[in-house]
């Protein structure tokens, strides 16, 4: 089945694409290719509460950490991330990365991101509100780190 997307959704310097949302699968997966320039420090450190997470190398190359442990996400590795277990990605190379991450089952879709790109639109260039994003994080079973 046809993605039941294509919007651009951006946060920051991030710019996320589903390619297979929740309804198309019945709930059982999500998937989404991202965007993440080089250089870029991305999201805050954090879990999911009712879903896994694997991440698949489709260009450059990121530096991920799942449960303190720190991999590069090459192009064709993949790394799982486990429901419950912290995890953060950044690009700290030279190259722009593009990633493909699936969750599973299906229950992390494009709202997630238009709602904390909103709140990262709101601050205007400035600092976002942090408390504001750990709320759209949690309505969307993300657990921010402490």
């Amino acid at each position: 089945m046809a993605a039941t997307t294509s919007e651009e959704i951006r946060i920051g310097q991030l710019v996320i694409r589903f390619v297979l949302e929740s309804e198309t699968s019945g709930g059982a997966v999500t998937a989404f290719e991202f965007d993440t320039p080089a250089g870029a420090k991305v999201p805050v450190a954090h879990s999911h509460d009712a879903y896994d997470e694997t991440m698949y190398g489709l260009e450059g190359a990121l530096t991920v950490t799942v449960d303190g442990e720190v991999s590069e996400l090459n192009p064709g590795e993949a790394i799982f991330i486990p429901r419950g277990v912290i995890h953060h990605f950044d690009n700290s190379g030279d190259a722009d990365a593009r990633t493909l991450a699936v969750v599973t089952p299906g229950l992390l879709g494009p709202d997630y991101f238009r709602e904390v790109a909103a709140v990262v639109d709101a601050s205007a260039g400035g600092p976002p509100d942090l408390a504001a994003i750990a709320a759209v994080m949690r309505r969307h079973g993300l657990t921010p780190a402490p």
